[in-house]
């Protein structure tokens, strides 16, 4: 089993930052991929970015130059610094983890999942 606990969501002017952090505990996968979902209110849950156990890193088109996603391996820990928040960003952010494979940017890829933390951004 693996745990991922979401933080660090909040209410945000637009323009403004937030950092979510995501941490992870349990050993069921080996080097998993971290992947960062958000869902709005009557909306598909839809895919943010991603980052290998190497650092790679890849982000759907509407969060590029904007957010950043990144890990820190010996702490457990994978933050997305999302800045330049725009009112369309609002939603449930999700952190959720997978074993190794292909770009993994579809969320039936996942197989450990948290329980979301909400990003609100004013207008």
């Amino acid at each position: 089993q693996m745990q991922l606990v979401e933080s660090g969501g909040g209410l945000v002017q637009a323009g403004g930052s937030l950092r979510l952090s995501c941490a992870i505990s349990g050993r069921a996968l080996s080097r998993p991929y971290i992947g960062w979902f958000r869902q709005a209110p009557g909306k598909e849950r839809e895919f943010v970015a991603c980052i290998s156990w190497t650092q790679i890193t890849y982000y759907t088109d509407s969060v590029k130059g904007r957010f950043t996603i990144s890990r820190d391996n010996a702490k457990n820990t994978a933050d997305l610094q999302m800045n330049s928040l725009k009112p369309e960003d609002t939603a449930v952010y999700y952190c959720a983890a997978t074993s190794p494979k292909p770009l993994p940017t579809a969320a039936d890829k996942y197989d450990y999942w948290g329980q979301g933390t909400q990003v609100t951004v004013s207008s």
